[in-house]
C-alpha cells in the first residue's frame, strides 16, 4: 500500500500517522481512523480545546488561564 505521504507499507501492517490516525494496509487498500476522542460539549465561549500530538489527546482549558481545565460533557471519536 502507498500512503498519502508516498511511503510503502506491507500488507497486514499497521502504523500511526503524525496526525494521530491509526492506519492499516490490506489487499483491499488502506484504512485509517482517528484514535482519539474530540470534545464537543463544553463552554466554548469561556474555554478552548487544545490537541497534543505527542499524547494524541485533547485538553479543554480556560481561554484566559490554560492551567484551569474545563468540564467536558460529551466526547466523540
Amino acid at each position: 500500500c502507498l500512503d498519502q505521504d508516498g511511503k510503502v507499507h506491507e500488507f497486514d501492517s499497521t502504523w500511526r500517522t503524525e496526525d494521530c490516525d491509526d492506519c492499516s494496509c490490506s489487499r483491499g487498500g488502506i484504512g485509517c481512523c482517528a484514535n482519539y476522542m474530540r470534545p464537543v460539549d463544553y463552554d466554548e465561549e469561556k474555554c478552548e480545546s487544545i490537541f497534543n500530538k505527542e499524547t494524541c489527546s485533547y485538553k479543554v482549558v480556560e481561554k484566559d488561564d490554560h492551567s484551569k481545565e474545563c468540564p467536558v460533557h460529551s466526547w466523540v471519536g
